[in-house]
């Protein structure tokens, strides 16, 4: 067989013939196909029939319990479940543009947005689309605006903090340049809630048996930074609010080794609204006075018509489960 011969086999072989061939070579026999497959035996005959004469070469041998795929047979046999599995596949993720049913989600989020609020809008979003596959995906370095539109990701959880040119300048220069909003094209920016933050000592601490705590009686203590945007935020309004530049003596990225280092009289740290019912027994939150600065929640995703309808329907539950977790003051 030539291969011009093969690129016209392409053309000519159908998938339901193919999920024939596999029928028959499973159950052993034509009949025992046919009733599988609610056909009548003459018409499986003929699939096969059909599909011989197109590839040239026998398929199947009769045996004296029915029939038994020839090696060419085993070869289109296999080659039949892998085509099939592609179309599904194919299907699959096709159908992710057309309805929120089908096909797979990659999430973006943080770490303290991950100990609580994410897990429980992963839970009731699989409870009400079970045919969608959701993937919590690492942080891309090149930031969310790129993810999106380079499509590695389809919806990230970002903060206020990112909305700026350069986020590691933000982080120590008050006049720093903030992103204009109105220029993020093809992209929808969904406000969620407004995170309000804590102050997070060892149970045993002296200020501990404050209910409010002075933001300037922090000066002396060790704090403790955490990777972006799970950190102290922007140093200058911090320092502002202390009289003084906090001093930091220790960074950990991780939520769990951030506790403990603070139960373990290391240091102190902040806290935001997502992550203050995950804390250890011997760690307690206190507000402070004044009040620090709360931080807007967002999501992001490509605004439609290039948004997947699974993605809106993710954006509902993301807003309910917001509306309930948000702090009494915000509403």
């Amino acid at each position: 067989m030539h291969a011009s011969d093969f690129r016209y086999v392409l053309f000519v072989i159908d998938p339901w013939t193919l999920q024939v061939m596999i029928e028959v070579a499973e159950r052993g026999s034509f009949s025992a196909a046919a009733e599988g497959l609610s056909m009548t035996q003459p018409a499986v005959s003929r699939q096969i029939s059909g599909l011989e004469r197109r590839l040239g070469v026998s398929l199947f041998r009769r045996t004296p319990r029915g029939v038994k795929a020839t090696a060419p047979g085993e070869i289109v046999v296999e080659q039949a479940r892998d085509i099939l599995a592609r179309l599904r596949a194919l299907e699959m993720r096709l159908g992710a543009f057309t309805n929120a049913e089908a096909g797979n989600l990659r999430l973006s989020a943080f770490s303290s947005a991950n100990t609580g609020f994410m897990p429980e809008v992963i839970r009731r979003f699989g409870i009400a689309h079970p045919g969608v596959t959701l993937n919590l995906m690492r942080d891309d370095p090149a930031g969310p605006w790129a993810s999106l539109k380079e499509g590695h990701i389809d919806l990230a959880l970002i903060t206020a903090w990112s909305l700026y040119a350069d986020v590691n300048a933000a982080k120590y220069d008050p006049a720093a340049k903030p992103l204009d909003l109105d220029a993020l094209t093809a992209v929808d920016l969904v406000p969620l809630l407004d995170e309000e933050f804590q102050i997070a000592l060892p149970a045993d601490h002296a200020l501990a048996r404050q209910r409010r705590v002075r933001l300037p009686d922090l000066r002396s203590e060790t704090w403790i930074e955490g990777g972006y945007p799970d950190c102290l935020g922007p140093i200058p309004q911090l320092a502002t609010a202390m009289g003084g530049a906090p001093q930091i003596g220790f960074f950990c990225e991780d939520w769990n080794g951030k506790q403990a280092l603070v139960a373990g009289g290391a240091g102190i740290m902040l806290v935001p609204t997502l992550a203050q019912h995950s804390l250890r027994p011997d760690v307690v939150l206190r507000p402070t006075i004044p009040s620090l600065p709360a931080r807007r929640l967002y999501a992001v995703s490509l605004a439609p018509p290039f948004r997947l309808p699974a993605v809106s329907a993710l954006l509902d539950i993301l807003t309910k489960v917001s509306r309930e977790q948000a702090p009494e003051s915000t509403g």
